[in-house]
């Protein structure tokens, strides 16, 4: 089976990550009752589709001081040494270390580092397509998601509550990617 064959459309190349056309997102329980959202507004991205989409590649760098949860306070409390310790960690990365078909979709595999902590993640990955842009340049689109531990990344302030804490420990990271094919 060909890559054409797996993902309509499919080509072959380096692609960077438009970030103007991407957000990288997360949510996190808090106050035990509902989620909070938010975005890092910096990043880059590298994108290398193989011939064989399993030997495909990505890494990313991801601003830490560009968290945006639209709460300044906030904002700045997680920039603080009680969570990413923005100061002494300015970004994370991600380097992938693997591609698997799953079914209609993919699943990445990867070494994510924050805080200076590095553990394998899993990314599901939905392919969103690839086509010409109106630039004469070539777009793709991606989806992914994930659900990391905070603690396991060392992110591990506990603010108790009645009932629960203030923080959860899950945080659903959520990506909309769009990458530019590089022309030369």
């Amino acid at each position: 089976m060909t890559a054409t064959t797996l993902v309509p459309g499919y080509l072959v190349g380096t692609w960077d990550v438009d970030a103007t056309h991407s957000t990288v997102g997360f949510s996190v329980r808090h106050m035990m009752v509902s989620k909070v959202r938010g975005y890092f507004t910096r990043f880059t991205g590298e994108l290398h589709t193989a011939e064989d989409p399993a030997q495909s590649a990505v890494t990313a760098t991801i601003d830490m001081d560009s968290i945006d949860t639209r709460q300044e306070q906030r904002d700045a409390h997680i920039r603080s040494a009680d969570f990413f310790d923005v100061a002494t960690h300015p970004v994370m990365t991600f380097r992938s270390t693997g591609v698997r078909a799953d079914g209609a979709d993919w699943v990445v595999t990867g070494d994510l580092t924050v805080k200076g902590t590095t553990r394998p993640v899993e990314l599901a990955l939905e392919v969103n397509g690839f086509g010409p842009d109106a630039y004469g340049g070539t777009r793709a689109g991606f989806s992914a998601r994930t659900e990391i531990s905070r603690k396991e990344f060392g992110v591990d302030i506990d603010l108790p509550m009645d009932g629960g804490v203030v923080v959860g420990d899950r945080i659903t990271v959520e990506l909309e990617i769009e990458a530019v094919l590089r022309t030369a």
